[in-house]
Order: structure tokens, then C-alpha cells, then sequence
């Protein structure tokens, strides 16, 4: 049972996040090579580094190539149908912390097979939330959300921590799985919607040059 949740999740997550990717990727103007590597690199992007940093190997895209396939389809029908979404932001923000909240519940419990630490647990799950996002905005040329006032990777740490201390209580999985995902696309949402953000120190920065 705990692997076709999981199994469904990550397909759910590939698939928003290459989504994601090719949304932002028309935003920038790009072609529709730019739009499916761009979308394939999200999707798949914060798990490969995860992967790296644990040295778990083969990576999961090359061991199963068809997810390649999948993210390539994904983006590709996005660019296709977001021509005739006229809220796109929205849809952009709304798949985006789907595949955020999906990717953070995966990685915590890939984190659990490398170590018992719920904070290197917690790690991997908001490395793998967060990765593909970062590597799409950096690509797109854009500050990475992650670095700026919203909520992202700290809603990550939240739905990555629940996820541990429901589990270590003795939540069943697929419940703990369920609630944890559930929260982490709530609070993402809730947090766009009424402008929750972090302050920031634009305007307490020194004036002379720092050398």
C-alpha cells in the first residue's frame, strides 16, 4: 500500500513541477526546447540533488528513463493548453506548491533510509521540495523564490517536520503522508493569498561598499 501511495505522489509531483517549469518557461519567452528542459529539470532537479549530496545511486531518472518521458509530455501539453488559461499565475503558484508539498513528503522518507536523524530527514525532504524550483528560477534568471520573502522553503520544513514527528507518534504512513501533503499545499496557498513574508533587509543594508 505505501508504495502506490508513494509511487502516485511522485508521479503527482514530476508532473506538476515540469508543469511548473514549462509555465515559467512561456513567461520568459522561450521555445518549446526551452520549455521542456526547463520543465525537466524542475521536476526532476531537487531529487537528483539530493541523490548526489546522499550518494544514492543510480540517479532516478536514469535508472527509469520513462520519467524523463513523462516530465517531456507533461511540459510540453502545458505549453500547449496554458495559452488558453487566462490566470496563469495562479496556476503556476497553485502546481508549484502541489509539486512542493509532494517532493518534500517524498524526500523525508527517502531521507529515512540513509539516516535516523529527523534533522537530516527534514533536510531531505526540503532539498528534494526545493531543488527543482531553485534550479528553475535560476535558469529562467530570476532570484530563486527560496531567497526571497515567501513562505517556500520554510513551508518545506514544516510539512517535512510533521511528516517525522507524526511517524515517530506512530501515525499510520499513508495517513501521516495524506495530512503532511494536505498541509504543506494549504499553508503554500494560504500564504500567497494573504501575503504572508519574511522580512527582508533591502533597505538596512550598509551604504558604503563592503570590501
Amino acid at each position: 500500500m505505501k508504495t502506490e501511495i508513494f509511487y502516485a505522489l511522485y508521479l503527482i509531483a514530476i508532473v506538476t513541477e515540469a508543469m511548473s517549469g514549462a509555465i515559467m518557461g512561456m513567461q520568459r519567452g522561450m521555445d518549446r526546447f526551452g520549455l521542456a528542459f526547463i520543465g525537466m529539470v524542475t521536476a526532476l532537479g531537487g531529487g537528483t540533488i539530493r541523490d548526489v549530496l546522499f550518494g544514492r545511486h543510480p540517479l532516478v531518472w536514469i535508472a527509469h528513463p520513462e520519467y524523463l518521458l513523462l516530465t517531456l509530455g507533461a511540459a510540453t501539453l502545458t505549453s500547449i493548453v496554458a495559452r488558453h488559461v487566462h490566470r496563469l499565475r495562479m496556476t503556476f503558484i497553485t502546481v508549484d506548491a502541489i509539486g512542493l508539498a509532494a517532493f518534500t513528503i517524498l524526500g523525508c522518507d527517502i531521507g529515512m533510509t540513509v539516516s535516523t536523524s529527523p534533522i537530516i530527514v527534514v533536510l531531505a525532504g526540503v532539498l528534494t521540495g526545493i531543488g527543482g524550483g531553485m534550479l528553475r528560477d535560476l535558469l529562467c534568471g530570476q532570484v530563486p523564490l527560496v531567497l526571497r520573502r515567501e513562505m517556500y522553503a520554510s513551508v518545506a520544513c514544516i510539512a517535512g517536520a510533521m511528516y517525522v514527528v507524526m511517524l515517530r507518534l506512530g501515525v499510520e504512513n499513508g495517513l501521516a503522508t495524506g495530512i503532511c501533503f494536505a498541509a504543506g499545499f494549504i499553508i503554500r496557498m494560504l500564504a500567497v493569498w494573504f501575503g504572508w513574508r519574511f522580512r527582508t533587509f533591502e533597505n538596512e543594508a550598509p551604504a558604503e561598499p563592503m570590501h
